[in-house]
């Protein structure tokens, strides 16, 4: 056993003794009910090892969040992670010791585990003082994970099979890649923080390498998958930085396998302020030549308490109007409207993960229902 198996070895054991005892002490289960519950285990298994394959391209909190909709549906998921992160415990690794971004990596694994929360405590735990204050622990495991193996991607993959997740997640590449824009008034800019500071008045979006290579794996799960979809997530932080690199764009113009574009409920402050969801769905096709197959849509009202205080930072709902959705269609997309919005202790809005999940898994069985409006 290598130096990194002991290592993760031990996180994870350490985090199932303490969770199987806490559970053992509330439950009081007797072996019966134990039986039977490894039985309701194995036949959920068994289901979600035959469900749909799914390629879900992304990154930041949008990404995770489908995620944990996806798993209640299939173990077959590859989350496609962009690696241009520059922000908080991500960036200063990336700066300080050469490693690609983990922060998106590490929430992604996170909400594809199978105890999300119990996980989610220990790896998302953040140092508060010291050296090492402001950086997740989960950051930390994987650095000292990419050291002991000298790569990133063996790195994440070992962190996959040892956490037993259900899929896998997946760096877009392994090149140390960095966004780079040109505003409308010519200006350039570089670097996920300006572009996301500047995104509502970009003309030009492209990332240096220009050549930097796709994960082989990332292509072989796109040709073997049964529906991809991109974001939801910030559209130029998140979603484009991997439809940059040209293997990717390349495959999803050509391919024959549904693409679903799931858009996000409000504008992102500066990002994408004043865009609605057709300018997004314009940035996509621009990049990848095509317009998806499907765009899913919120048409569930947000309260107007909500509605004011995002609008106090810049965002705004984003619906689609009867002008929008004919322009779209008319493209040869097919909108998907439904109560896509959740509302989190009463001040967040986040997507409805698993009313949009049920609806990607019937696109991916073929569901011809789906084009009508709910």
């Amino acid at each position: 056993m290598t130096a990194v198996n002991i290592f993760l070895s031990i996180i994870v054991f350490a985090l199932g003794v303490s969770v199987s005892a806490f559970v053992l002490k509330r439950s009081g289960r007797t072996r019966s009910a134990k039986r039977h519950g490894k039985m309701v285990a194995n036949a959920v298994k068994h289901r979600l090892s035959e469900g749909s394959k799914i390629v879900a391209i992304g990154g930041g909190t949008g990404l995770s969040t489908l995620l944990r909709g996806l798993k209640c549906f299939t173990k077959n998921i590859t989350a496609v992670v962009a690696v241009t992160d520059e922000g908080g415990s991500s960036g200063r690794l990336r700066e300080e010791w050469g490693m690609l971004p983990p922060g998106d990596i590490r929430n992604c694994i996170v909400a594809l585990a199978e105890n999300d929360s119990s996980l989610s405590s220990l790896l998302n735990y953040r140092f508060d003082k010291g050296q090492l204050c402001g950086h997740s622990l989960g950051n930390i495991i994987i650095l000292a994970a990419t050291e002991l193996m000298g790569d990133f991607q063996r790195a994440v993959e070992e962190l996959n099979n040892m956490l037993a997740i259900r899929g896998r997640v997946l760096p877009v590449t392994t090149e140390n890649v960095k966004l780079y824009g040109e505003t409308n008034d010519g200006k350039s800019i570089s670097g996920e923080l300006e572009i996301s500071e500047n995104g509502r008045i970009l003309s030009k979006l492209w990332i240096e390498p220009a050549d930097a290579s796709t994960l082989p794996a990332v292509c072989k799960s796109i040709d073997d998958a049964d529906v991809i979809t991109m974001g939801p997530g910030s559209l130029f932080t998140s979603v484009m930085p991997n439809l940059l690199l040209k293997d990717i764009a390349k495959k999803l113009n050509e391919t024959k396998i549904p693409i679903i574009y799931i858009a996000n409920l409000m504008t992102q402050p500066k990002e994408t302020e004043g865009m609605n969801i057709v300018a997004h769905v314009d940035w996509l096709a621009g990049v990848i030549g095509r317009v998806p197959d499907y765009i899913f849509v919120n048409q569930s009202k947000i309260p107007d308490d909500l509605v004011k205080r995002y609008s106090k930072i810049g965002a705004e709902p984003l619906y689609l109007s009867a002008r929008e959705e004919k322009y779209l269609t008319s493209l040869g997309t097919k909108i998907v409207f439904g109560d896509f919005c959740e509302i989190k202790d009463n001040k967040y809005l986040r997507h409805d993960a698993l009313h949009i999940s049920e609806k990607i898994i019937e696109i991916a069985k073929g569901n011809s229902r789906l084009y009508e409006k709910s």
